[in-house]
């Protein structure tokens, strides 16, 4: 049983909800506190060939996107990185599998620079992160409320080799 990554498409939706959803639950993915309603308010303005699942028997095991930072142009080079990994597939690598793809599709996309805001207790995901090229680049203390609580942010980012 091989493992595959491709493009996340409309019909995914369903599943990528369900992975987001448990991201929430666990309090340590991001401060929202419920998935958007549909697909197109899920996506935004991600970038479609930025944007994978992985699959397994066509079962969806996780899912990464990147969006852009800004609007301006002079930033259009830089992304923010999604990803979520489903509970039953975690230790699997399917982590390092998508971000790996995300990074090889950015730096085609023209990204110079990839940056994600883990929680701090969030080891596995700055563990992926650091172990992809990511490095802590500053804390954003108090940057927002989860369930009360005002909650900091390590800001990790990734930069092309040039």
């Amino acid at each position: 049983m091989a493992i595959k990554i491709r493009f996340v498409t409309s019909e995914d939706w369903l599943d990528v909800k369900r992975i987001y959803e448990a991201g929430i639950d666990t309090k340590m993915a991001t401060f929202e506190s419920k998935a958007p309603e549909s697909y197109n308010e899920w996506f935004g303005e991600a970038n479609p060939n930025c944007s994978f699942v992985a699959t397994e028997e066509n079962q969806i095991l996780g899912w990464c996107k990147l969006s852009p930072v800004s609007k301006r142009n002079v930033y259009k080079g830089v992304g923010e990185v999604s990803i979520y990994i489903a509970s039953y597939a975690k230790g699997k690598g399917i982590g390092n599998l998508l971000l790996n793809h995300l990074i090889v599709a950015s730096e085609k996309e023209g990204y110079w620079t990839l940056e994600s805001k883990i929680f701090k207790e969030n080891v596995a995901s700055l563990k992926l992160h650091k172990k992809n090229g990511f490095r802590i680049v500053g804390i954003r203390e108090k940057i927002a409320q989860l369930d009360g609580e005002w909650k900091d942010n390590l800001l990790l980012e990734r930069r092309k080799a040039f």
